[in-house]
């Protein structure tokens, strides 16, 4: 009796394959857009938190001051003002680079003194229009906040916000990322 040895041979089909590449490919889909959103969303919360920070540091740098006379980038990082993630350097960052202040979303800040003294502004560039309108329309309190300037528009005074904020987000036109926001606190 003879016997036929017969060798079987076990693997995926081609259909198979495009099938699991496929199925591959709309998962990466989906990860990538959803890890756009979480990053952006990221950063609108880092450049919130940013925000509020200064305002904290400023306010109690200068609590025992009659005004915030001098307060300007290279002060508010020789006071240590600035929060070390809005440094291009970090903590270890020389007061030359003060001009350097950033955003979470890499654009520039400028910190101001305003009304000969008895005010501060502080601006965020570089924010695309999402981003211009949720800051625009966040509630940063109504105690000390005396007008908000979004782009090039006339500065809205404290009595229209944040009613007045909510309406003028209307002015973050800017699909790229060229919008400011200026907020004067006194």
């Amino acid at each position: 009796m003879t016997i036929l040895n017969r060798i079987e041979q076990s693997g995926r089909s081609m259909v198979e394959m495009l099938g699991v590449l496929a199925i591959i490919g709309v998962l990466s889909v989906g990860g990538i857009s959803g890890y756009s959103k979480a990053m952006a969303k990221y950063k609108l919360t880092k450049a919130q938190d940013q925000m509020a920070m200064l305002l904290i540091n400023i306010r109690t740098a200068f609590s025992g001051s009659p005004s915030y006379s001098g307060l300007d980038n290279s002060t508010a990082v020789q006071l240590n003002i600035v929060p070390a993630d809005m440094l291009p350097g970090g903590l270890g960052v020389s007061v030359g680079a003060a001009s350097g202040i950033v955003n979470a979303f890499s654009g520039s800040v400028v910190i101001a003194t305003a009304e000969n003294g008895q005010h501060f502004k502080i601006t965020f560039n570089g924010l695309g229009k999402e981003t211009c309108t949720s800051l625009a329309s966040s509630d940063w309190g109504t105690e000390g906040l005396d007008s908000m300037q979004i782009n090039s528009s006339a500065a809205h005074n404290q009595a229209n916000l944040p009613i007045g904020a909510i309406t003028a987000v209307g002015e973050c036109v800017n699909d790229n990322s060229t919008n400011s926001i200026t907020w004067e606190y006194y």
